[in-house]
């Protein structure tokens, strides 16, 4: 009977800093899942493909099912629970629930990170601009419309543009 090895990992996650032992195959979104109970990052494709696992990493976005829990050893981890709970995407979460921009719920997660990215960097994003940041983020059941114009609403009323 062989045990897999483990490594000890030290990050930040929502601020808080956390060191575990995790098997050194541990991928970071099963490390935010299972280790650490952070069920709002979503494990879809496991390629990095559909978006469902994405979490700022040292303030950059990424797809955590692409990296291993060690390789963000030392990093800062932001996750959508972290998000919500610091109040940065609340206005978007208003606006998803407002334009009807969820079914499932699947994308949700990932695709609030990604908006959140987004508003961070351009204050009033155009749709096409929009549709471009969450081209990379899958969703099965809206059509999308919806998602670009929770976000749109989102972004003007955070600046007063209407």
């Amino acid at each position: 009977m062989s045990s897999e090895a483990e490594i000890l990992v030290r990050l930040t996650v929502n601020g808080a800093v956390v060191a575990r032992h995790v098997p050194v195959r541990r991928s970071l979104a099963d490390f935010l899942r299972h280790d650490l109970g952070l069920t709002g990052t979503h494990v879809g494709c496991e390629h990095g493909v559909c978006g469902a696992c994405t979490i700022r990493l040292d303030g950059e976005i990424v797809r955590s099912c692409l990296l291993l829990a060690a390789q963000a050893d030392g990093a800062a981890v932001e996750t959508v629970e972290g998000l919500t709970e610091s109040g940065e995407i609340a206005a978007l979460q208003q606006a998803f629930l407002a334009r009807n921009a969820l079914q499932c719920g699947f994308c949700t997660p990932g695709m609030l990170v990604t908006a959140a990215d987004l508003l961070r960097t351009t204050t009033t994003p155009t749709r096409e601009e929009i549709r471009g940041a969450i081209s990379a983020n899958y969703c099965r059941c809206t059509g999308y419309h919806a998602i670009v114009d929770a976000i749109e609403t989102a972004a003007t009323s955070r600046t007063g543009d209407r």
